[in-house]
């Protein structure tokens, strides 16, 4: 497989209103994204998977990969509390199909550099397609640790950097790995030009608007950066102020966006999730407008 870099969306989850997955809303999803022109697909903590039984983890593998047809590589996220499990998610993810796996350190009890290299060192030696190291606030990375498990784990071959500050940590995790690991940005693409800038080779942003960051990556390696930033004022500046307002306001702002664009049938999230409050709603209601003049009717 080629290096994976550009624009890696992390599909969100369509649910009908009772909660069961939406199997014709996320291939509908998925087409609108591949159509995009996006570089590759994930599946991790932005579609919810933390909320997946092991039975629909398996589902959804098999819907993604099934509706992808090998059009661009599949991410699927395999981290996990414990080391057995890890290994587990990750030797299902790689036998449905994904051609790479994304994978947090565990988060539930804090452990030192010496348990998460060994955490990956075992999902390491269970697999044999490239893993994405995924560093966050709740378990940061290392650019020294990064490194070290560059150096001794074969598949580890990218990094998605979201700790605070993430610009900074971007520019010093380059320092560190740059020739040995692609770095990717996250954090729902938020600072993805000034990611690009200190050495970043791609975002994981939401999947509601792939086509705007296909147009800014494509301006940025043209070398218009004035271009891209216009292309990113202009379309994401919105959606960001309503995903940082806290909670898990962006899963219904990017759901209700796609059901908007007539992408999926409802922007159903499982529980628990924060209320909507009215006011917040007549927000989330105003910034979609100003995206999607005329709503379109799912007709999947």
């Amino acid at each position: 497989m080629h290096t994976i870099e550009g624009v890696v969306p992390i599909l969100i989850t369509p649910f009908f209103d009772d909660g069961r997955i939406d199997e014709a809303s996320l291939r509908s999803l998925i087409d609108f994204n591949v159509d995009a022109g996006i570089h590759g697909l994930g599946v991790a903590l932005g579609s919810e998977v933390f909320k997946f039984s092991e039975a629909e983890r398996a589902e959804i593998v098999r819907i993604v990969v099934s509706q992808t047809n090998k059009r661009v590589p599949v991410i699927i996220n395999t981290g996990a509390a414990g080391t057995h499990l890890a290994v587990q998610h990750a030797i299902a993810a790689e036998k449905g199909g994904a051609d790479a796996l994304m994978i947090m350190p565990p988060t539930f009890f804090p452990v030192g550099a010496d348990e998460i290299f060994d955490y990956y060192s075992a999902i390491d030696a269970a697999v044999s397609i490239p893993m994405i190291l995924q560093d966050i606030p709740q378990a940061p990375i290392s650019p020294g640790l990064a490194l070290r498990l560059a150096d001794n784990c074969k598949n580890i071959k990218y990094i998605k950097v979201e700790t605070l500050p993430m610009t900074q940590k971007v520019a010093d995790m380059a320092k560190a790995v740059t020739g040995c690991l692609t770095i990717f940005g996250g954090a729902g693409g938020v600072y993805f030009i000034e990611e690009l800038r200190r050495g970043a080779r791609g975002t994981m942003p939401f999947c509601s608007q792939p086509a705007e960051y296909v147009a800014v990556w494509n301006l940025f390696n043209a070398g218009d950066e004035k271009g891209a930033r216009k292309v990113f004022n202009d379309a994401f500046i919105g959606m960001n102020r309503l995903g940082g307002q806290g909670g898990d306001l962006f899963y219904h702002a990017h759901k209700q966006l796609l059901v908007r664009r007539g992408i999926i049938r409802t922007a159903h999230v499982r529980s628990p999730t924060m209320k909507i409050d009215p006011l917040t709603q007549r927000e989330i209601d105003d910034v979609l407008a100003e995206i999607v003049l005329t709503p379109v009717t799912f007709a999947g």
